[in-house]
């Protein structure tokens, strides 16, 4: 049995990781750590999460096994580099740090004891995305030639946790956002990223908060040459969950294109050679 610590409940993206390991019969919640007393209260009312007056040197201290990391984005590598420092595993939301010192030292750490960084990236395993390996994978599209995504957000001032748009603590929007699309990109395709062409961020929403650059876009191109294009700002309305640009990928082959989206289970296939698109 695993044994997991839960430092911080500062996003929700968190929760769902919890309510996983609560239901599992492989690991188990040894305890949880949150300085913030809102937060905290939040955790004890919505997950019944249970906390204790150890402090985390304590807990490291201890026999558990790995950290679950949901503290604000700005203290996450601090917090990852302190569990690989005391020989645990971490499993942590994205993104698990704000700096290019802080990912190296984690890197280093990492590999010199042995420990697994485990970043919560959850779009990969949705049925469309499987399914969409799968026909890439057959090679029945034959080679990817090239890859645009969609991953826009909105602001929500009104339920995003304050900490967000202080300086210091959000590490930008490609940072935070692209993740879950690079990460899919390279399942998809099997390919790494190899270079970045141009990025762009600028400010363009966040009214409130002029210096929070919310509009992110970029170019990179894969090992084999295809193109990659994103657009990962904070630019959609409210109903962001419901809109079918919500996490959406094309991707453009040597006979066809593939494309889907977070919100619809269905994969739209035009093949070479065809006048009506395939729905999966």
């Amino acid at each position: 049995m695993i044994k997991i610590l839960f430092n911080g409940f500062r996003h929700g993206h968190i929760n769902a990781l919890y309510k996983k390991v609560s239901e599992s019969d492989l690991a188990e919640i040894t305890g949880c750590i949150e300085a913030n007393e809102a937060a905290r209260k939040a955790a004890e009312a919505n997950l019944g999460a249970a906390f204790s007056d150890k402090s985390y040197d304590e807990w490291l201290a201890s026999d558990i096994d790995a950290v679950a990391v949901g503290t604000a984005y700005g203290d996450r590598g601090a917090t990852i580099i302190r569990a690989l420092e005391a020989g645990k595993h971490v499993i942590s939301d994205k993104p698990i740090c704000t700096s290019f010192e802080e990912l190296e030292k984690i890197r280093e750490l990492s590999e010199k004891n042995d420990l697994k960084v485990v970043c919560m990236l959850d779009i990969r395993y949705t049925p469309q995305s499987i399914k969409a390996k799968e026909i890439l994978d057959s090679g029945r599209l034959g080679e990817v030639r090239n890859i645009a995504f969609n991953g826009q957000h909105c602001i929500d001032y009104a339920h995003r946790p304050s900490w967000y748009f202080e300086k210091g603590m959000h590490g930008g929007t490609i940072n935070d956002l692209a993740i879950h699309g690079i990460d899919l990109v390279r399942m998809l395709t099997g390919m790494e990223f190899d270079k970045i062409d141009a990025a762009r961020v600028w400010n363009s929403y966040a009214d409130r908060t002029p210096d929070f650059k919310d509009s992110a876009l970029f170019m990179a191109r894969l090992t084999n040459g295809a193109g990659v294009i994103a657009d990962v700002s904070y630019s959609a309305p409210s109903q962001v969950f419901s809109m079918p640009t919500y996490w959406e990928f094309k991707v453009w082959c040597a006979k066809g294109l593939l494309a889907f989206n977070y919100i619809d289970s269905k994969i739209t296939i035009y093949e070479e050679g065809t006048a009506e698109p395939v729905v999966i």
